[in-house]
């Protein structure tokens, strides 16, 4: 059975402060008909400015949403509204769907189960398990790659040198990074021309200069990394060198014993983790083929970004059981519908295959088990939650954000603010700003609160009022 979603879960789920405004114009009971709810789906029909209703219909196991109206945005206005009259109470329940709404569903299942023996073949295919090898063409193309990335990235070091000897004074120009940017392009290392062409950023900060040397910083870090690592997997190359092996151990102590950072994270983990930075792709085909991880996962928050012209959004997740943080990532052009299918507040029993790295965070959902019903997180110390983000980042320095429930805590400050506990505190991300909804659902009270750490603070993201029910910050 799925739990009732509030408003708030509700609202999140639209494409844009429009959308919200509209469903709530046609979330009332005289604007539909032949409404009903069953365990895992709700549908109605609405009264547009045609003679026929509009045939709306939400999946609520996914969720997925179906509407008969020709808008393009999705979910429309009219599946956000039902869903808001079915958060609401305004919807009855029905002993079997309508059979409209049951041939829909009839028709999804059908559809995921073909998904389902698709990717089990493609998981057990030569090609997914690396059983064929690749042709001389392909391994002419991979080598000529590894050349030009190795020279795009040597010249950026060679670059990041010259900007520490004759300083940074002259980085105030938005444009100073878009020529090497556009080399590295060309060097088919996107992830780091990406990340030079977003430097401009920092410079709308009063620390920029602190801001930019700890970017460089990182940088570097990067170069030295590829250019070491790549070095210490070849034999020839590593056994006339200082390049320390690839085997060796570089987390250790707690950070080794934290929930998905692996012991021994300095060989192919790492590896993995740096040329991800720098661009290589890894397929969905190839992350669905390894290993997954069952767990009862928390949807603990969720934050949509503009990124490169994109926007993207990241929605985090918690395991019950295994305590391994998790995030889901989504991507859409401007206007475009976004991955709605995990909704804040919920609990689902799922498969996860994470990306291979030193420090696994993002994931996909490899296969749904249902939705239960377990209330809310469990939250840990502040001390625990800063332990935790140490390891994340002993396994992968760039790590720029990673998701903690703290609790019990309390938001406090007053010029500068902070989430406190009785073990210490951590500060909010200066584009926070005053906490207020934060501060009115505490009332002074400690709470659990969902957040997303970054190097700059906390950005909080979702707490749970004195009843369980969720709120989304």
């Amino acid at each position: 059975m799925i739990e009732r979603w509030n408003r708030d879960q509700v609202l999140a789920l639209a494409p844009d402060a429009p959308s919200q405004k509209a469903a709530q114009g046609v979330s009332s009971p005289g604007k539909w008909s032949g409404i009903g709810a069953t365990a895992d789906a709700v549908w109605g029909g609405c009264k547009g400015s045609g003679s026929t209703p509009y045939r709306a219909c939400v999946d609520l196991s996914e969720p997925a949403y179906r509407c008969s109206c020709p808008s393009r945005k999705f979910p429309c206005k009219h599946a956000l509204g039902l869903l808001l009259l079915w958060s609401a109470g305004g919807v009855p329940a029905a002993e079997e769907p309508a059979d409209w709404v049951a041939e829909w569903l009839d028709q999804r299942r059908e559809r995921l189960a073909k998904a389902t023996t698709r990717a089990a073949e493609t998981a057990e295919s030569p090609q997914a398990t690396g059983a064929a090898g690749a042709g001389p063409a392909d391994t002419r193309r991979a080598e000529q790659r590894e050349q030009r990335v190795a020279a795009g990235l040597s010249d950026l070091e060679r670059w990041l040198a010259d900007q520490i000897r004759q300083g940074i004074a002259g980085s105030r120009r938005h444009d100073h990074w878009d020529e090497l940017s556009k080399r590295l392009i060309d060097a088919q290392a996107p992830a780091v021309a990406g990340a030079l062409s977003r430097l401009s950023s920092v410079l709308n900060s009063e620390d920029w200069p602190a801001r930019l040397l700890s970017e460089y910083a990182l940088l570097h870090l990067l170069c030295v990394a590829h250019r070491r690592l790549s070095a210490a997997t070849d034999p020839a190359v590593a056994s006339g060198s200082d390049v320390a092996p690839a085997t060796a151990t570089i987390v250790t102590g707690s950070a080794a014993e934290a929930p998905g950072i692996r012991e021994g994270v300095g060989g192919a983990g790492l590896l993995q983790r740096v040329r991800e930075r720098v661009g290589f792709p890894v397929t969905k085909e190839e992350v669905l083929a390894g290993e997954t991880v069952r767990d009862l996962w928390d949807v603990v928050g969720r934050r949509d970004e503009e990124q490169d012209r994109l926007i993207a959004r990241r929605v985090w997740l918690r395991g019950r059981h295994t305590g391994r943080a998790a995030l889901v990532l989504s991507f859409a052009m401007a206007g475009q519908a976004l991955d709605a299918s995990l909704v804040t507040g919920t609990t689902l029993d799922a498969d996860l295959a994470f990306y291979p790295g030193s420090a696994p965070l993002r994931a996909l959902v490899a296969a749904r088990h249902g939705t239960v019903s377990t209330g809310f997180p469990s939250g840990s110390t502040v001390e625990q939650a800063l332990d935790e983000v140490a390891a994340a980042l002993a396994g992968d320095p760039w790590l720029d954000s990673w998701p903690v429930v703290l609790g019990p805590v309390t938001p406090a400050g007053s010029g500068s603010w902070h989430i406190a506990g009785p073990s210490g505190g951590i500060p909010l991300h200066p584009s926070t700003g005053t906490p207020w909804r934060l501060m009115a659902v505490s009332g002074g009270h400690p709470l659990t609160i969902a957040a997303e750490w970054t190097p700059r603070g906390l950005r909080p993201l979702t707490t749970w009022d004195e009843e369980g029910q969720v709120i989304i910050l």
